[in-house]
């Protein structure tokens, strides 16, 4: 075979293996749009994403369910195991090593190499060329610093600091609204639980009501149309207890959620009746907006994009100004020759460069003026969106305080509400015993002990709702839970 072949040969087999390369990219990376806008899409990125998903960290727990829980123990687990928590947690750090890297520009950068080179020519000298060998090891450091510059460095830094400000007060309106969500979780399972019980009650009364129509109509003192209608009521009240334990189910996965767990986890709480329920409010609606202001971190956080702005603005105006840094490059350089006939030489010397540079943008089409108006413009809009969000605060708590005085209001009307039904649906099964009474009276006191029963839970755990809801829009719940670090 010529040399010729040979390398036909060969380049072939390259070209081979090059397509076969390909198309096993192809079947990795590739990927397509959907075929058509009539079907889901589907792919090996699909399956492969899939897999992606059994591999993702499980952040669920063990909760110990022959342990009855109280509000304050929910809320230190979901602080401790919510996802929210931990991602706002990272966030922060992320803002905290930006902050560092940015005040890194304070110092100088120093960087050191080592270089190796080796050099062999022919060299023309005289009428003949000559062979030269060179032979080079050298160690160079390089020393920049930027001595001033206007304040820009410094408009940075303090534009990080700000960022970090801001995420800090992220991190806690995060854990502001876990709380939130783990209170209105457990509330709602008190109130299903609540209702459970009610609804439990009234089945009992509708079934009390009916042994009573069964024993009229064996003694021939009532008609087959009462105890149907007594069965009815039975039935009614058997299908609201089930909607009741559907709630309780339902409220049990939400509570199990926020505190980030498994929905199917089944957690012990303490039950409605071992809660005081206060009855008013001591402070006024003006003291409460102030305290929102002086607390609320969402609040916090918009000052801090304020200062953010400024800052950015500050580093806007430096732009205008010349910066001077100056470089060091010290090097010591070892040098190994030799050019024919002579002898191997070396030489070995400290070299190097000390430089100033200040710069000084003369003209740059307008660059910095729209730079300086866009900063500008930034600072009064997040100084517009501090007023904005002053404005939601002060609706937010006004609207929660209004709330919580109507429920106090209502949870009275209902204890009343409770007694009343209670009175007249004991008079009326007993009248109607006695004959005195008919059925329709019977039932219908039943059905109205059994709204005033649900009336009654409603209105406890609202009361409770409200005054949690007033303690988010003022910022007070995240306050006992002040100066921890970590999620």
């Amino acid at each position: 075979m010529s040399w010729l072949s040979k390398q036909l040969l060969l380049l072939h087999r390259m070209s081979m293996i090059a397509f076969v390369d390909l198309l096993l990219v192809s079947r990795v990376l590739g990927q397509s749009v959907p075929a058509s806008p009539e079907h889901p899409w589907h792919g090996s990125a699909e399956f492969s994403m899939k897999g992606d998903t059994g591999r993702a960290g499980d952040s669920r727990f063990a909760v110990d369910q022959s342990k009855t829980y109280s509000l304050p123990e929910l809320i230190d687990l979901a602080e401790a195991h919510n996802p929210a928590t931990r991602a706002a947690w990272e966030r922060a750090r992320s803002q905290a090593a930006a902050l560092g890297i940015t005040r890194s520009e304070l110092y100088p950068t120093l960087a050191a190499a080592a270089i190796s080179h080796t050099e062999s020519v022919q060299a023309f000298f005289g009428d003949r060329f000559h062979g030269q060998a060179i032979q080079s090891f050298e160690l160079a450091l390089d020393l920049n610093y930027t001595v001033f510059d206007f304040g820009a460095r410094s408009g940075r830094i303090d534009a990080a600091r700000a960022r970090l400000l801001s995420a800090n007060f992220a991190f806690n309106d995060t854990h502001r609204n876990v709380i939130d969500q783990v209170e209105k979780a457990y509330y709602r399972l008190l109130s299903s639980i609540g209702q459970e019980d009610s609804a439990q009650a009234s089945l009992a009364n509708a079934k009390a009501v009916e042994q009573a129509a069964q024993e009229r109509l064996t003694n021939g003192l009532a008609t087959l149309p009462d105890v149907l209608e007594a069965r009815s009521a039975k039935a009614q009240a058997e299908y609201d207890l089930q909607s009741a334990l559907g709630a309780e189910e339902i409220a049990r996965g939400d509570l199990a959620t926020a505190i980030g767990t498994s929905a199917s986890v089944a957690i012990k709480v303490q039950p409605l009746d071992q809660l005081p329920t206060p009855d008013s409010i001591s402070e006024t609606v003006e003291e409460t907006i102030d305290r929102a202001f002086a607390q609320r971190p969402d609040l916090m956080q918009q000052l801090a994009e304020v200062r953010t702005a400024i800052a950015r603005l500050k580093e806007a105006r430096a732009a205008y100004y010349p910066t001077l840094g100056v470089d060091v490059s010290p090097a010591v350089p070892s040098l190994y020759g030799i050019q024919q006939p002579f002898h191997w030489s070396h030489t070995s010397d400290l070299t190097g460069s000390l430089s100033f540079n200040l710069s000084w943008t003369v003209f740059d089409g307008g660059a910095r003026k729209r730079r300086l108006a866009q900063a500008q413009a930034d600072t009064r809009a997040a100084e517009a969106q501090t007023n904005l969000k002053k404005n939601q605060i002060v609706d937010e708590v006004w609207t929660a305080y209004s709330n919580l005085n109507t429920a106090f209001r209502q949870h009275r009307a209902a204890v009343a509400l409770l007694e009343a039904a209670n009175q007249s649906y004991d008079a009326a099964l007993e009248s109607y015993k006695y004959g005195l009474r008919n059925l329709l009276d019977v039932t219908a006191a039943q059905r109205s002990l059994a709204q005033a029963r649900s009336a009654d839970v409603f209105a406890r755990t609202q009361v409770l709702t409200a005054l949690a809801d007033l303690a988010f829009t003022t910022g007070e719940s995240i306050q006992a839970n002040r100066g921890g670090s970590h999620p």
